[in-house]
C-alpha cells in the first residue's frame, strides 16, 4: 500500500526583485490578489487536496508569512469587542491548527533545488507535495489542481507532476515535458526538458509548479552539482530519479498566473476578483468604465 500525501513543502525565501520597491519590506508571498496573500491561496489549495502538515522554506525578512499563520490575539480581542463575528470566524478558519506547520531556513539563495533539501528532516521518509507559491492555480468550478494530482498518484504511485499548454512560441521559458497516452487522468512521462528550443521540445506541455515527488529526491539533492546560475536545480534532480523511478503528468485545466510577474500578478487580481459574487458587478462595471476612457 503506498503511504499518502499528507505533507507539502512551500519555498517562500524568494527575494522578490521583480516586485521592488514594493518587496523591500513586505514578502512577494504576501502580496495581496484581491484580499489573501498570494501565499495563502496556496494554502488552501493544498489544505483542501488533504494535506496535514505544511513546509515552509523561508529566508531573511520573512517573518511576517509566519506571523500570517499564527493568532493575533490584540486583533481578534479587537473584533470579538466590536461584534465583527464574521470576520472572527474566517480568521479563524484561515489559521492553521497547532502543529500542522513547520518553518526552517534556507540560509543562502543556491536555489529551488536547495530550497526542498532544506526541508528532508521535517518530510523524514514519506511523498510529498512541492506548491511554487508564486504560481496560482485558478478553478473558478471544480477542485483544485493539487486534489486532481493527489487522485492521480493514488492510482499511479511514483512521482506526478501538473502541466498545462502553452503556445508553441514560448515553450523557451518553461519546463517541458514529452507524454506517452494511458488510461486515466495521469500520463507517462517520457522526457523533461529544462527551456528548450522550440524545434526541440517534446511538447508544449509545460511544468506548473505543482509536484507530488518521492523522498529518494533528497539524497540526489544533496549529491548535486550546481546547475544553472550556480544553483541546485529541481530539474536535474527529478531528471535523475526519472531514471529509476516512474514519472506521470496530470494536465490542468484551469488558468495558471505567474504572480512573480506584474502582469501575471494584475491578471490574478483580476480572474479572482470576477469570480467573487460580492465584488464582482461592481468590479466588472468599473472596469468597464475604465476601459472605455482608454
Amino acid at each position: 500500500m503506498r503511504k499518502p500525501i499528507r505533507k507539502a513543502i512551500l519555498p517562500v525565501a524568494g527575494l522578490g526583485t521583480r516586485f521592488l520597491p514594493a518587496t523591500k519590506a513586505v514578502p512577494k508571498e504576501m502580496l495581496p490578489v484581491v484580499d489573501r496573500p498570494v501565499v495563502q491561496h496556496v494554502v488552501d489549495e493544498a489544505l483542501a487536496a488533504g494535506i496535514e502538515h505544511i513546509v515552509f522554506v523561508t529566508g531573511r525578512n520573512k517573518a511576517v508569512i509566519e506571523d500570517h499563520f499564527d493568532r493575533q490575539f490584540e486583533l481578534e480581542r479587537t473584533l470579538q469587542e466590536r461584534g465583527k463575528q464574521k470576520l472572527l470566524e474566517e480568521l479563524g478558519d484561515d489559521t492553521p491548527k497547532p502543529g500542522t506547520t513547520s518553518f526552517t531556513r534556507q540560509q543562502l539563495p543556491l536555489g529551488l533545488g536547495h530550497a526542498v533539501w532544506c526541508a528532508r528532516d521535517i518530510i523524514a521518509d514519506e511523498p510529498f507535495a512541492l506548491l511554487l507559491p508564486d504560481m496560482l492555480h485558478f478553478t473558478p468550478e471544480g477542485q483544485g489542481c493539487l486534489s486532481d494530482m493527489v487522485e492521480a498518484y493514488e492510482e499511479t504511485g511514483g512521482n506526478v507532476v501538473s502541466v498545462y499548454e502553452v503556445p508553441d512560441d514560448q515553450v523557451h521559458q518553461y519546463g517541458i515535458v514529452g507524454v506517452e497516452p494511458r488510461p486515466g487522468k495521469a500520463q507517462a512521462i517520457t522526457s523533461m526538458v529544462e527551456k528548450p528550443r522550440r524545434e526541440d521540445a517534446p511538447s508544449n506541455l509545460a511544468i506548473s509548479g505543482r509536484y507530488i515527488l518521492q523522498p529518494t529526491i533528497f539524497d540526489l539533492l544533496a549529491r548535486q552539482d550546481p546547475g544553472a546560475g550556480g544553483e541546485i536545480q529541481l530539474t536535474d534532480a527529478m531528471l535523475k530519479l526519472n531514471e529509476r523511478e516512474r514519472f506521470f503528468s496530470v494536465t490542468f485545466e484551469g488558468r495558471v498566473y505567474d504572480c512573480g510577474s506584474k502582469i501575471g500578478f494584475l491578471m490574478a487580481n483580476a480572474a479572482y476578483a470576477l469570480s467573487r459574487p460580492d465584488i464582482e458587478p461592481q468590479y466588472r462595471t468599473e472596469l468597464a468604465a475604465l476601459l472605455a476612457q482608454d
